[in-house]
């Protein structure tokens, strides 16, 4: 009896060392980082957009709300507000737009504030339960309204603050009538330097520089039960120069650097029992048995996103599976030029690149300006460079600028 027991003791241990667990990564595992509210970082306005998605370092317009809302401490223009209108999607539909409406005004020396609306709207999407129904329609829509504050700290450097209301109303009505839509704040914090105009060998300059971190907030829910989602928090460094030839003719260059401050998805995997036939200790698909599943979406590399969102933003600096290398590709370029003649036209160029493996965005861009009296008048216009078509490839977008007491301050 006694030697039976030891066997079967034995026999326990023996079948313990040899069934083990592995785990298997998960194909197709992702490595975009994604966001809630992802609308708030389309480029609304034509000026911006025509200088491949940047504004964080350009020169003062009325929608650098959306960018840089301390450039209104630095505007000649005493107030004024901007309209703008975006196709998305425009190949496949033609209700899918961003609108956008801001407002600046400069109070005095030193000071100015802002505000703005950005309207998403995803256009007449038809239900219906059977042949004997009538169609339901519904147009679910995002939008985000803030308002700004802008201090020059020194004659050339001025930063400022904003507060955003966000608002994603993107749950459809099921009849149960419980259609309230997500919705959270964020805060942007900027600042912007400017130099004065200096005297160079053929030509005058000004130097200009900017930084914008925005969208800093909690994370949310679309839904009670839902995953919590983090706001698409977003860092933007940007400087530039004016080349100053006369009285009429200036040329603008910008570059501008991007990066979300949101953790990086980890490389995740199932982990498996299995049986080690050979004794190495190792699975090998072709030798080993695959047994029962004993944990999912094991973290291979990387860190858990499952932080909060002021975590997340220091994360986001060290958590990429490759290490520096892809921390490197999660940040966004883009290159800038703006061409003016007697600041009543403007032609521009800019492109935009993002890494294969975060996004694959690559465009093109192209744009113009003209004024007529208090009227900018702006369009551009995107050409898609990736492999992966642009939601805005071949979309002309257009905005107008109504500026009230230009000229007031004298800023060179």
């Amino acid at each position: 009896m006694k030697n039976l027991i030891l066997l079967s003791a034995a026999f326990v241990f023996i079948l313990k060392m040899n069934a083990q667990t592995t785990i298997i990564p998960k194909t197709n595992d992702s490595r975009v980082i994604t966001t809630g509210l992802p609308f708030v970082l389309i480029a609304p306005d034509a000026r911006a957009a025509a200088m491949g998605d940047m504004g964080v370092a350009t020169s003062v317009d009325a929608f650098s709300q959306q960018w840089n809302s301390s450039k209104y401490a630095f505007s000649e223009t005493k107030s004024g507000f901007g309209v703008s209108y975006t196709p998305y999607l425009s190949k496949l539909v033609n209700d899918i737009f961003l609108g956008n409406l801001t407002y600046f005004n400069r109070l005095d020396e030193k000071s100015a504030f802002g505000a703005s609306l950005k309207y998403f709207s995803l256009g007449d999407i038809e239900f219906v339960n059977d042949e004997f129904s009538e169609a339901l329609i519904q147009r679910p829509n995002e939008f985000a309204l803030d308002v700004s504050y802008a201090l020059r700290l020194s004659d050339q450097f001025a930063m400022a603050v904003a507060m955003r209301y966000l608002v994603s109303d993107l749950r459809l009505d099921d009849g149960s009538g419980n259609t309230d839509g997500a919705s959270t704040f964020g805060v942007d914090i900027s600042g912007y330097y400017q130099s004065e105009e200096e005297a160079y060998n053929d030509f005058n300059g000004r130097w200009r520089a900017g930084f914008a971190i925005q969208n800093l907030g909690p994370k949310f829910k679309y839904t009670e039960d839902g995953s919590e989602n983090f706001q698409p928090t977003n860092l933007r460094l940007g400087a530039g120069f004016d080349f100053i030839f006369d009285d009429y003719n200036k040329i603008a260059v910008t570059a501008e650097v991007a990066k979300l401050l949101v953790p990086t998805p980890p490389i995740l995997g199932d982990e498996y029992e299995f049986t080690d036939n050979n004794g190495n200790g190792t699975y090998e698909e072709d030798e080993d048995d695959l047994g029962n599943l004993v944990e999912s979406d094991v973290i291979i590399s990387g860190k858990s996103q499952d932080v909060n969102f002021l975590s997340g933003i220091f994360q986001s600096f060290g958590d990429a599976p490759d290490g520096f290398s892809e921390e490197l590709k999660e940040f966004t370029w883009a290159l800038g030029a703006e061409y003016l003649y007697q600041d009543s036209f403007a032609f521009r160029a800019g492109y935009f690149n993002e890494a294969e493996e975060k996004g694959a965005r690559k465009f093109l861009a192209l744009g113009a300006g003209f004024k007529a009296n208090v009227v900018n008048i702006d369009l551009s216009y995107l050409f898609s460079a990736s492999k992966i078509q642009s939601p805005l490839e071949n979309t002309l977008r257009f905005s107008l600028t109504f500026n009230i007491g230009a000229g007031e301050y004298d800023e060179y």
